[in-house]
C-alpha cells in the first residue's frame, strides 16, 4: 500500500488577507452609526432644530411663555411644574422629570408620553431632530 500524500496547501497571503480586512471593515461599519449618534449636534444644527419645530411656541428665556410654556432648564424639571403657565391637567399630572429620552420621546409622539397634552394638534418632528433640539435645549438652559 503506497502511502497518499496529500497536496500541501499552497495559501497566498492575499487569500487570509482578505477575509481579516473585510471583518475589519465590517467591523468599522457597524461601530461607525453608534459613535455618531454618540456625538453631540453641532451648536448650529441644533438651534436650527429648535428654531424649525419649536420656537413659534417655546422659547428658552426663563418667564418667557408663549402658547406653550418657556424651555429653560427643562432637562430636569418636574413635567407641567412651572408655576407661571397653565398646563393641561393631563401635563400637570404626568409624574415625571424630563429627561433626555423622555423629551425627545415626546417631540416624536407626544401623545404617547403625555396622553391629552395641548401638543396634540402637533405632528412631531424625526428622533434625529428631536436629539439636536434636546441638545440645544440642555445647551440653551445651562445643563
Amino acid at each position: 500500500m503506497e502511502a497518499q500524500m496529500q497536496p500541501r496547501l499552497q495559501c497566498s497571503p492575499c487569500q487570509w488577507l482578505r477575509p481579516v480586512a473585510g471583518a475589519g471593515a465590517l467591523t468599522l461599519l457597524v461601530s461607525v452609526p453608534s459613535s455618531l449618534a454618540q456625538q453631540p449636534a453641532s451648536d448650529a444644527a441644533a438651534q436650527q432644530a429648535f428654531n424649525n419645530s419649536c420656537r413659534t411656541c417655546h422659547s428658552v428665556k426663563e418667564g418667557d411663555n408663549r402658547l406653550g410654556p418657556n424651555l429653560n432648564k427643562i432637562v430636569g424639571r418636574k413635567a407641567g411644574s412651572l408655576p407661571d403657565y397653565n398646563y393641561s391637567s393631563s401635563m400637570k399630572e404626568a409624574g415625571f422629570v424630563w429627561d433626555q429620552d423622555k423629551l425627545t420621546r415626546f417631540m416624536v409622539k407626544p401623545d404617547e408620553v403625555v396622553s391629552g397634552n395641548k401638543m396634540q394638534p402637533y405632528g412631531g418632528v424625526s428622533a434625529e431632530d428631536a436629539a439636536k433640539v434636546v441638545a440645544y435645549l440642555q445647551a440653551a438652559g445651562g445643563q
